[in-house]
């Protein structure tokens, strides 16, 4: 009577010391899974460091990269003249010395003319209209076909919105007061303002307010009241003037090494792209906020605001659709790029009217 429930413990504890086995044997058979790869990455950018709303937002970009790849994609972020001059951030780019860029596309017109296109154009496209052209518009193909040949893919990782039209040491009653004006302008209002007798140069943020304050500049552009405050600028120049007809929106790139990009598993290389879509509204809502509270502060410490002469803005506009044309004969690529921006901000534009436009002037 006892045989038998022995003989049954016996045969199950066989079976699972079997199951065990097996267990044992699929464990030891089965690799273990690769930890996940790690890259060190290096940006390079245009800005002071720490610098408020640029600087800052080239910082957020890398914290947002680490923290949506769980640490698998590190980014250190060199500030201007740190690892190279601010207006060599696109070379450093192309030729791998860094992975990343963050500056302003105006800034190589010497090396990629397109690429002014791709900041501000004089009376051009809204902060809004700018990104609806890049993402759906036929913008960003273009952008990704003039930086191609270069080993470069641009990404929109910012805008600062409209901003002012810029720091005078000397009132603009007329078009004769522009002449002979020296003014730290880059891109393509800067290129309009020579046509009416100014002198323009392209400094590095870092060097403006030096310029402005020994007189090296008679005036200059920066950005807004955000940065311009920052800058102390109101304590080199009297007067304040606006609209920013050189700057209706001034879109700021993240440049990507091509071959760094292409080296990413999938996953990461996607959160590249959303980090940066994600990075472009924070700096559009960082703008607005700031620039905000610093024009009541610059107004508060004795800027005097002044609107630029209607004669002075309808030569501007003329101009300005002179330069365009010209920059946009220059080559194939150059006339398609132009082409679709005027037809998206002429789409654009009758809605605007009825919308925007009717809602700021009324309420």
């Amino acid at each position: 009577m006892i045989r038998r429930p022995l003989m049954l413990l016996a045969g199950i504890l066989a079976a699972l010391g079997l199951a065990a086995c097996k267990d044992e044997n699929q464990t030891a058979a089965t690799p273990a899974a690769a930890p996940a790869q790690s890259f060190q990455w290096k940006m390079v950018t245009a800005w002071p460091k720490n610098y408020p709303g640029l600087g800052t937002a080239a910082n957020r970009f890398a914290e947002r990269v680490a923290a949506m790849s769980g640490g698998r994609l590190q980014i250190k972020v060199y500030a201007a003249g740190e690892l190279v001059p601010a207006l060599e951030v696109f070379d450093a780019v192309s030729q791998g010395t860094a992975e990343l860029g963050h500056g302003a596309a105006y800034y190589w017109k010497g090396k990629v003319p397109a690429a002014q296109f791709f900041t501000a154009v004089p009376f051009g496209l809204s902060a809004s209209e700018m990104n609806a052209w890049l993402s759906h518009g036929g913008g960003q193909a273009l952008w990704a076909e003039a930086y191609a040949p270069f080993g470069v893919k641009p990404l929109t990782v910012g805008n600062t919105g409209m901003q002012m039209g810029g720091w005078f040491n000397k009132e603009i009653a007329s078009l004769d007061d522009l002449k002979g004006l020296k003014i730290r302008m880059p891109g393509l209002g800067g290129e309009v303002l020579s046509r009416l007798g100014a002198t323009t140069v392209n400094l590095p943020g870092g060097e403006v307010f030096t310029a402005l304050q020994t007189g090296a500049i008679d005036a200059t552009d920066w950005v807004s009241p955000y940065n311009d405050l920052a800058f102390g600028l109101h304590k080199a120049a009297k007067y304040y003037y606006y609209p920013a007809w050189q700057e209706p929106q001034a879109a700021l790139e993240l440049l990507v090494n091509q071959k760094a990009l292409d080296s990413l598993p999938d996953d990461l290389e996607a959160i590249v792209e959303e980090a940066a879509r994600a990075a472009n509204q924070d700096m559009q809502d960082d703008y607005v906020f700031n620039n905000a509270r610093a024009l009541e502060e610059l107004k508060q410490q004795g800027t005097e605001l002044k609107r630029l002469p209607d004669e002075v803005l309808a030569a501007l506009r003329q101009q300005s659709a002179l330069v365009l044309g010209e920059l946009a004969a220059q080559n194939e690529l150059n006339g398609r790029i132009w082409a679709s921006m005027q037809a998206f901000q002429a789409q654009v534009a009758p809605l605007h009217e009825v919308t925007e436009k009717e809602l700021f002037n009324w309420r």
